[in-house]
């Protein structure tokens, strides 16, 4: 589908199975909480066992999949971790690639600039790739959930933004559980949540401008995870307030340059064309 066509209508029964897919996702994520509480284990430095609940999202997407399409419809939600064919634009691969290294980049030289400690970065290649690979299975598995079950469906009907801002929410709360046994603060919750909304609402835009790619949106939240954790020290100095206003910036641009409704260059022509009648 390519990014400037109109989505079909769906039917409400549809958009509560989006309702459907968060509580399942909920349900099967409390047995990670579970363990991760019991184990306090920590797989690399800021993330705990909780993070192998990235398969939940993918796991409540299929099921809701068989559902409602059976054999069918599973397999064509799992082949959508692989439909980087969608993306007909090349030009979308360098946001895809680059924008969380620049965010990142620029919200080390600000700190800098702060006159923060922020020491140098020291990226070592095999790290580098072996994160990648680890954070795009993961991604791709969360995505598959996020993007390719609920973003297609809910934005019919609510928009792009609402779809983004619900979506975003839901994706925030769900880590809360986590990030609290990591013990982090309050405020470094409230500026990550932030943060975490607005790439949200980037992600649609991405998804929606790449003919609604799930491998597109999977290779951009890999992006950022690789991004946070490359960051001096292993992400150790990595300053969440800083990185929430940035991507708040960014997620304000894209709204105000593509427009809520559908947070696509579809969408952005097709009001010109409204404003020129």
């Amino acid at each position: 589908m390519s990014a400037r066509e109109p989505v079909a209508r769906l039917s409400s029964s549809e958009t509560g199975s989006v309702l459907a897919f968060f509580a399942l996702t909920l349900l099967l994520t409390i047995p990670f909480w579970v363990l991760d509480a019991l184990a306090q284990v920590q797989l690399m430095p800021g993330i705990t066992l909780a993070a192998l609940a990235v398969v939940c999202p993918a796991v409540a997407a299929l099921i809701l999949s068989y559902r409602t399409a059976g054999r069918a419809g599973a397999v064509a939600l799992l082949k959508r971790a692989f439909d980087l064919r969608r993306i007909r634009s090349k030009r979308w691969w360098a946001v895809i690639l680059l924008l969380s290294p620049a965010i990142t980049v620029a919200a080390f030289v600000a700190l800098r600039l702060g006159g923060s400690p922020v020491p140098d970065p020291h990226i070592g290649l095999l790290t580098v790739v072996g994160l990648s690979l680890v954070f795009l299975v993961a991604a791709q598995a969360e995505e598959l959930g996020w993007s390719g079950f609920a973003t297609e469906r809910l934005q019919t009907r609510w928009g792009a933004l609402g779809a983004a801002l619900a979506i975003g929410v839901v994706w925030a709360l769900w880590h809360y559980p986590a990030l609290l046994m990591a013990d982090r603060s309050a405020a470094w919750i409230g500026w990550w949540t932030l943060g975490t909304v607005a790439t949200r609402v980037i992600m649609v835009w991405l998804f929606n401008n790449t003919g609604r790619s799930v491998f597109g949106a999977a290779v951009f939240h890999a992006m950022s995870n690789l991004a946070w954790q490359v960051f001096p020290v292993r992400g150790s100095y990595f300053d969440q307030r800083l990185d929430g206003l940035i991507l708040a910036g960014v997620a304000l641009a894209v709204i105000l340059l593509w427009g809520p409704s559908t947070l696509s260059s579809w969408g952005w022509r097709a009001r010109s064309v409204r404003e020129a009648g």
